[in-house]
């Protein structure tokens, strides 16, 4: 049984991946803290363009990312196309739900706890999916003990970053809460990683698939445009303390029109 190698470049994969991780939490969170002062419509688009933030870039790009430093001595490795797109929606729809279900559900305790178990198992589907994606000229198995570690820790963090969506605002708190979502995610990673185990086969066979590099364009580029965009549109429109002031300003006109007296046509209060 060969060695499986998870930092073939050395610590470049996995410190690109934990700080794309982060970023990916950061706009996430802010996109998320929108949402909670908007609400409505808007705060659903905010809530869309958060899935995509948390589940596209801080989930799934780290992913793959952190795939780029995986090996097997000895062996060819590929990648499985729709798979590893399916992959990809897998966790751009759980951490959808996720959020959802936050802004109806808030803080309570079974919210909490349902969003957490959705999201983790659906992050965890996610990871085991992408590894399915491998092509190799080898038989792969996983330790169960690890693999139930791994989606225990996907559960945990899930659970953390949904209670960090509903109650977590402004700079300081959610840059420090993204550097733990970043950790989260990043160990629930490594840790799936770690119950893998790889048996080549006694007689090699070809490969089919795209290799890891033929992604790397791609999700650079795809990754950029969508960070840009959403922090774009953040930056460019009202901030959080401006639509908390909005509004406040229109609860107090409403409350206005309703302690004002009936006028009839003449002008004069109706009694």
């Amino acid at each position: 049984m060969p060695p499986v190698d998870h930092f073939s470049v050395g610590f470049v994969t996995p410190v690109a991946a934990y700080v794309i991780s982060s970023v990916g939490s950061m706009l996430g969170l802010l996109l998320t803290s929108r949402a909670r002062v908007t609400g409505g419509r808007a705060g659903a688009l905010w809530l869309v363009g958060a899935a995509f933030a948390i589940g596209g870039t801080g989930i799934w790009t780290m992913h793959f990312i952190a795939m780029l430093g995986f090996s097997v001595p000895g062996l060819t490795i590929r990648y499985d196309v729709p798979l590893t797109v399916a992959s990809a929606l897998i966790a751009v729809v759980v951490v959808g739900a996720e959020l959802f279900l936050a802004s109806y559900g808030g803080d309570r305790l079974a919210s909490l706890a349902g969003g957490g178990l959705l999201t983790g198992a659906g992050v965890a589907s996610m990871h085991y999916l992408g590894m399915a994606a491998m092509n190799m000229s080898a038989h792969v198995s996983y330790d169960p003990a690890v693999v139930s570690v791994a989606v225990l820790i996907a559960i945990a963090a899930a659970t953390v970053a949904l209670w960090f969506t509903v109650r977590v605002s402004g700079a300081l708190k959610i840059g420090a809460a993204s550097l733990v979502m970043g950790l989260a995610v990043a160990g629930m990673h490594y840790t799936g990683m770690a119950s893998m185990s790889v048996t080549p086969h006694h007689e090699p066979a070809a490969v089919s698939g795209a290799e890891a590099i033929d992604f790397l364009l791609p999700l650079i580029v795809g990754t950029s445009l969508l960070t840009v965009g959403l922090l774009l549109t953040v930056l460019l429109s009202p901030s959080e303390r401006e639509l908390r002031s909005e509004a406040a300003y229109r609860a107090r006109l409403r409350a206005h029109d309703e302690d004002a007296p009936e006028m009839d046509p003449s002008g004069t209060p109706r009694r």
